[in-house]
């Protein structure tokens, strides 16, 4: 376990397993009235695309995609179906994280709004929690990003697409606090830990939010990444794909003309994996 509060949050569940403990009504009251906000939020009303603008939550991103959701949002591969009910489970999540930490007698001080300026830009944007006087994020993941995306610090930022890294920097500078690090919570069981962002260099990243702002500012468009080199057990295919933040990005269609999202050619599983090539031998496709 990373975090001393991980234990109370462990044993406060044992105890509701076994019986021996209820969740105060005062409590209870409070996880409604944050579901209900959040319902309404995602789906009490008819929402059109909000106009762009720089937010904590998305400062963090690679800087063409913010370019892509500035100039040419129709251009996103559409959403799935489930991306609401998606979002609705991650509210519901924090929700009930933050219900369990109380009732677990663990005291941190809940969201707040906070805004950052970065040198003309003033970015705005709601933090978690604070405890222990650094700031902490509360994440739902899948079973695989659980396991793997989650599984250190160094891991969360070799790739980043949804910079989270970032935006924990940013929230960390703008409240004057450290930078704790993520609660993470599996979608698929249950299963939770916390991640410390133990390497994290605060004023570096603020140097890159900056960066990121001023290149969205210049409205230039410029490609922040390369195709990668496909291996197969270990070994080069000669085909070239996309990294893993070009392949979570709703743009990637529109940036790499041509892309092909083809079942991985070499892969003899019954359902292969998609891959998304970029160059097929020495063809290039996108």
């Amino acid at each position: 376990m990373n975090h001393p509060s991980e234990i109370a949050l462990h044993q406060y569940l044992e105890d509701a397993t076994n019986g021996k403990t209820s969740m105060s009504a005062k409590t209870i009251a409070g996880i409604k009235k944050d579901i209900g906000e959040a319902l309404n939020r995602q789906f009490g009303k008819k929402t059109k695309r909000r106009e762009f603008q720089i937010r904590m939550s998305n400062v963090g991103r690679p800087s063409c995609q913010l370019w892509f959701e500035k100039n040419s949002p129709e251009k996103a591969d559409p959403l799935p179906t489930t991306f609401v009910m998606n979002m609705m489970l991650g509210d519901i999540v924090e929700a009930v994280f933050k219900g369990l930490m109380k009732e677990a007698k663990v005291k941190f001080k809940d969201s707040d709004k906070v805004s950052l300026d970065l040198g003309e830009t003033k970015v705005s944007g709601t933090y978690d929690l604070i405890l222990d006087d650094a700031v902490d994020d509360i994440k739902s993941a899948s079973d695989w990003s659980y396991r793997n995306k989650f599984e250190s610090y160094d891991t969360l930022a070799e790739e980043d697409p949804f910079g989270y890294v970032g935006q924990l920097a940013g929230y960390a500078k703008a409240s004057g606090k450290k930078a704790g690090g993520w609660w993470v919570v599996n979608k698929a069981n249950g299963q939770f830990k916390y991640v410390p962002a133990s390497n994290i260099d605060v004023d570096e990243e603020i140097k890159k939010l900056k960066t990121n702002v001023n290149v969205v500012k210049s409205n230039v468009f410029k490609r922040c990444f390369e195709s990668v080199e496909e291996t197969f057990r270990g070994k080069a295919t000669g085909n070239r794909v996309l990294g893993i933040t070009c392949s979570f990005c709703r743009y990637k269609n529109s940036c790499w003309e041509n892309l092909q999202e083809l079942p991985s050619l070499l892969s003899k599983a019954k359902e292969p994996k998609i891959v998304s090539y970029v160059s097929i031998g020495k063809e290039n496709v996108a």
